[in-house]
């Protein structure tokens, strides 16, 4: 019973439903990971042992009853921009320190009726906006695999919690990279899904044309099983998507690898700041595939250098919006005795906003305002429609499209990058939210300092069986998703 923490998703379930072990024992022996494993890596916001035990409880006596869903009694842990009723919900701000959320968020609601036992919430970037989760009110979180590096962002604290063996799955949210690079610097699989696949209601908004959920986990088999809880169209959510969902878990062996045609992009491997272990784990990658039958197809993705001054510009100008509505009255953070309304309001937000997230709200801000709103908000949008048809271009002629996730593996914590080389970071992965893509990171191997890299494959609209399934084959002709950090081979 030592070594539950190693077991798969699909192990895992089979364990209850044959009574190898209950929902109970598997989470008391994540709550005592927890305790003893987590004060150094520090993923966890809020851990809800009370809550999750009773959870596992009621999963047991469903278990029992022989009417419980495939991942009934399993734990998980909820990124915490995720709303949980009665559970605080901080979206790693000052500004919502002290917030209970009156409600579920859609994916907590899905996780609960499918009997998943919620662990607790964990660390991230303040409101999304970081690549490294040290802008969190409660401090800085860990990568499982050096502990003075970062575990990435904003879905930090997700995958560093995976990692370490702290949870067997996790919630993210992707707005512009954050389950596909966190995943990378902690040798993960995520699964960023097409926009509208997943419910943003009750997901703490950064920039609502660009966010959206998805599963973080060691494998894309693990998290095939969660996007079949999570995944769906949602009435409460206007961007959600009436289409059927798939059953990506039953989808892991559709795809046939034979003859996939995979785009390689002569632009994203050229691009200045590439880091050549991660570059040539990737090309290691995707030699591998080419051995189990894909067809590597060099494409031309000419709006490269448009990404990262189209996103800064959109997802900042839709934060600048959003966050309007922390303004020290409704509720959140409220500066101590202000003199007037304007007092109020100004102290409110200086005090309880990071930063980083100041200095998004005010680009965005400058980019809506009156005589700048045409030169920057909707020509950036113009731009992003002609990214979007550079992709739909390139899909005409392969099937998926490959790149690193990241152009480096994690950086040191307080290594105290510019604004501008942490923005640049994000090159790989900000088309994808801007064109709504789906896309998956999978772990490649180690650079020199045996630092985790990802590969990143891009799929057209709906695509994620088929991204999960050749994720899925690659995993199981390699075992880079086996491996583990010291940290996670602790016993608790």
């Amino acid at each position: 019973m030592t070594d539950l923490h190693r077991l798969s998703i699909r192990e895992l379930s089979e364990g209850l439903k044959t009574a190898q072990f209950s929902s109970r024992e598997l989470t008391e022996h994540y709550l005592k990971r927890i305790a003893h494993i987590d004060p150094k890596v520090k993923s966890y916001v809020t851990v809800t042992a009370e809550q999750a035990l009773a959870e596992a409880d009621a999963a047991d006596a469903a278990l029992k009853s022989g009417n419980a869903h495939a991942l009934a009694g399993i734990p998980l842990a909820h990124k915490d921009i995720f709303c949980t009723q009665g559970i605080k919900t901080t979206a790693g701000s000052k500004m919502l320190d002290n917030f209970i959320s009156p409600y579920d968020a859609t994916v907590v609601a899905k996780a609960k009726a499918a009997g998943l036992v919620t662990l607790g919430k964990v660390n991230m970037d303040e409101f999304a906006m970081g690549s490294t989760s040290e802008n969190s009110y409660v401090g800085a979180t860990s990568n499982p695999w050096a502990l003075d590096h970062v575990p990435g962002g904003s879905s930090g604290g997700s995958a560093a919690a995976v990692a370490a063996d702290l949870a067997p799955i996790a919630t993210g949210t992707d707005t512009g990279g954050s389950i596909r690079q966190p995943a990378s610097f902690c040798g993960l699989t995520g699964l960023k899904p097409t926009y509208g696949r997943v419910s943003r209601f009750g997901m703490i908004a950064y920039a609502s044309s660009l966010d959206q959920g998805g599963p973080m986990a060691r494998s894309a088999e693990d998290c095939a099983y969660l996007m079949n809880v999570i995944a769906g169209h949602d009435a409460k959510d206007s961007t959600s998507i009436n289409k059927e969902v798939d059953d990506y878990v039953a989808n892991l062996n559709g795809t046939t690898v034979k003859g996939l045609r995979i785009g390689i992009p002569k632009q994203y491997f050229n691009v200045a700041g590439l880091d050549a272990d991660v570059k040539a784990r990737v090309e290691e990658s995707l030699k591998k595939l080419e051995e189990m039958g894909a067809i590597l197809v060099e494409i031309d993705l000419n709006m490269t250098e448009a990404y990262v001054p189209t996103y800064y510009l959109i997802a900042p100008a839709e934060a600048s919006s959003n966050l309007s509505r922390f303004d020290g009255v409704r509720y959140g953070y409220r500066c101590e005795n202000p003199v007037d309304l304007m007092d109020l309001y100004k102290r409110s937000r200086s005090e309880g906003f990071g930063a980083e997230v100041q200095r998004r709200i005010l680009i965005g801000t400058y980019a809506l305002s009156a005589g700048y709103y045409d030169a920057y908000y909707v020509k950036a949008q113009k731009v992003r429609r002609l990214i979007q048809q550079d992709f739909l271009k390139a899909f005409e002629n392969v099937d998926v499209i490959a790149a690193p996730s990241a152009p480096t593996t994690a950086y040191k914590i307080g290594a105290n990058l510019s604004p501008t080389e942490m923005y640049l970071g994000d090159i790989y992965t900000l088309a994808v939210n801007l064109a709504g893509l789906p896309a998956i990171n999978a772990p490649v191997g180690f650079d020199k300092d045996s630092l985790p890299v990802g590969l990143q494959l891009i799929g057209s609209y709906w695509s994620e069986s088929q991204l999960l399934s050749i994720v899925h084959q690659y995993q199981q002709n390699t075992d880079w998703h086996t491996k583990r950090a010291a940290i996670a081979e602790e016993n608790a």
